[in-house]
């Protein structure tokens, strides 16, 4: 009878461990850490009686998975610029009247001044590159039609009050600088005056602007010497020239080199 009892109790304990066995991770309502997979305690074998001496084993409880983060693959797109990288800054003394046009806005005045013919008696075939006027306007103002200079430059042209005077006078125009697309026309008309005069004095009566006359940055071209006389005017051009150089180098290069490589393409 004892030795009943004793199995007896054996067999209740067994069936107590194979009912505690459940379903999940390590404890508590913590969910398996991977969808789909269930994590369970060890196996409990059945041999369909169990010995009088057995004694019930603690259960372990399955440890809880862990998901490794995937590590962030590199990013394979370049990083857009935000600011023009020739840094136009405005002059600390510089104001603006009014709001700017759109960038959108500013380019079809421009494009639309440097497709105009300005001589179109003496000098029918002298054309202005769109590259020029587009490189000029953007050096000089960032395409920023309400900036108002320290020196009295005015808009996308950064056209002097000089500069509207004798482009109307000489022109017998009445441009007025304040307006974006009559500004982009003074700029132009500008350029295709000190096209027509250097290129009389000192081309033979050519006005070819095209960059492969030029053997530098700094040689004295046509082109260079227009780009120059844009911001010296023709009177500095002409003492340069003397000496055998260009009056303002610098700002021929970068006007030279935003012809050829723009921030303001994006637009």
């Amino acid at each position: 009878m004892q030795r009943r009892l004793r199995w007896l109790a054996a067999a209740l304990a067994g069936t107590i461990v194979v009912a505690g066995c459940g379903l999940g991770g390590g404890g508590g309502d913590e969910p398996s850490a991977l969808t789909g997979v269930v994590a369970s305690d060890p196996m409990v074998e059945e041999t369909g009686s169990v010995p009088e001496t057995a004694e019930p084993e603690p259960t372990t409880p399955s440890p809880s998975p862990t998901t490794r983060k995937p590590k962030p693959k590199p990013s394979r797109t370049k990083p857009t610029p935000t600011e023009d990288p020739n840094n136009f800054q405005l002059p600390a003394c510089a104001t603006r009247e009014g709001k700017a046009v759109s960038k959108a806005k500013a380019k079809s005045a421009l494009l639309a001044a440097a497709g105009r013919t300005y001589w179109p008696t003496s000098a029918p075939k002298l054309k202005l590159p769109a590259r020029l006027v587009l490189a000029t306007a953007w050096h000089e103002s960032g395409w920023q039609s309400n900036i108002v200079n320290c020196d009295g430059g005015r808009g996308l042209m950064q056209v002097m009050p000089d500069t509207e005077a004798f482009v109307n006078q000489r022109f017998g125009q009445s441009f007025d600088s304040h307006d974006y697309r009559q500004n982009s026309v003074l700029g132009a008309n500008y350029l295709a005056w000190l096209t027509k005069v250097f290129g009389d004095a000192y081309f033979k009566g050519s006005y070819d602007l095209s960059a492969g006359k030029c053997e530098t940055h700094s040689s004295r071209c046509l082109l260079n010497m227009v780009i120059a006389g844009y911001n010296v005017g023709r009177g500095g051009v002409d003492a340069a020239y003397a000496d055998k150089q260009l009056p303002n180098p610098g700002y021929v290069d970068v006007v030279r080199s935003l012809m050829k490589s723009c921030y303001c393409d994006k637009y």
